[in-house]
């Protein structure tokens, strides 16, 4: 059976919960279709020691502030998990679990959109998949000869799954160096970190309070015509969150450059030396999980869409939230979702009438 409703949102992780949050308080009839069977998104697969890089006040989604957790200036990610299952419950968001959205397609005056949980005809859908379900693993020769195990940054769990291991991490960003600090403060892991280009840390007062206060910066200059300042990228890319700056400090983080190529036991380096390894570990970042809007035919030849703030410009009735600053400053962010997903929701309305 095809259900008819004004908004359908795809995703309920926190932008796909920002979004429902304005659609109620606008009084437009909505869904929000989750292909996730429990509350909390990407947060409830994050490894064991994440934390947030902002204070819990700083990390809210609109509507109401995450509590702070008992013990912890910066929350972990099972905290964050009970703060969104919670919000949904507080502001009764319509959530259907179970409901992985595989198509959406143009259906005369609606968008078709095609799940395992049914279809649904709307006037408006925003896509909140987040990037978490599509990582990137880069093209390195050797990589299929390698004998041990491979894992990106989604699978990464806990040090003890290592014990007794040499691990190779992969890649320079925040993922990176919060894992390769994670394995190297574990005595029974030897831990090889590889990255492009030096790591560069953010100063040790900077946290995610400061890098939000960037971005909007940043928008706002744009916003006025003036140069491109950088935004977060120009300070640094690395947030000593305590994790970090703990194990650098203590001599724990020593990075090399990359390797050429990988063979069965491990990484090959320029000057033609070999490191054994049982493992590699590439925190090497993610895509826009977009597969669904294939129909739609409006991504361009980077995979990206072309948008005025959240709307696809190629098809208005298409609205992206969370996929990072092109769809709005740290609209990845818990705090920085609430004012793009406020936007999006009111250029809906005033298209629906």
């Amino acid at each position: 059976m095809t259900q008819r409703t004004d908004v359908v949102v795809v995703g309920g992780g926190q932008a796909g919960l920002a979004a429902g949050f304005h659609l109620r308080r606008r009084g437009l009839d909505f869904v929000i279709l989750d292909a996730q069977p429990t509350a909390g998104g990407a947060w409830q697969h994050a490894w064991d020691s994440l934390r947030l890089f902002s204070p819990a006040t700083y990390s809210s989604l609109p509507g109401r502030l995450m509590p702070a957790q008992a013990g912890a200036l910066h929350p972990d990610a099972a905290h964050v998990v009970e703060y969104l299952a919670a919000y949904e419950k507080r502001y009764e968001l319509p959530v259907q679990r179970g409901a992985h959205v595989h198509a959406v397609q143009r259906d005369g005056a609606r968008l078709r959109v095609e799940s395992d949980a049914g279809t649904w005809r709307a006037r408006a859908v925003v896509s909140s998949t987040g990037t978490w379900w599509r990582p990137f693993l880069p093209a390195v020769p050797g990589a299929a000869s390698f004998r041990g195990r491979r894992l990106h940054t989604v699978d990464y769990r806990s040090p003890r799954d290592f014990e007794g291991q040499r691990v190779l991490v992969v890649g320079g960003g925040n993922s990176g160096a919060q894992i390769a600090a994670d394995l190297a403060a574990h005595d029974g892991v030897e831990l090889t970190w590889a990255t492009r280009n030096s790591p560069r840390y953010l100063p040790d007062d900077i946290d995610g309070r400061t890098l939000f206060d960037v971005a909007t910066a940043r928008r706002r200059a744009l916003e006025r015509g003036e140069a491109d300042t950088g935004g977060v990228a120009s300070l640094g890319d690395i947030v000593a969150v305590p994790p970090v700056r703990d194990a650098r400090d203590r001599g724990l983080l020593h990075a090399r450059g990359m390797f050429t190529r990988l063979q069965a036991t491990g990484p090959v380096w320029p000057d033609g030396t070999a490191t054994e390894a049982d493992a590699v570990v590439w925190c090497t970042g993610f895509r826009p999980a977009l597969a669904h809007l294939s129909p739609l035919r409006v991504r361009g030849r980077r995979g990206y869409i072309a948008t005025d703030g959240a709307r696809s410009l190629a098809e208005p009735r298409l609205h992206l939230l969370g996929y990072g600053d092109w769809t709005g400053p740290a609209s990845a962010t818990l705090i920085g979702v609430g004012r793009p997903a406020r936007e999006a929701v009111a250029g809906i309305a005033d298209s629906l009438g």
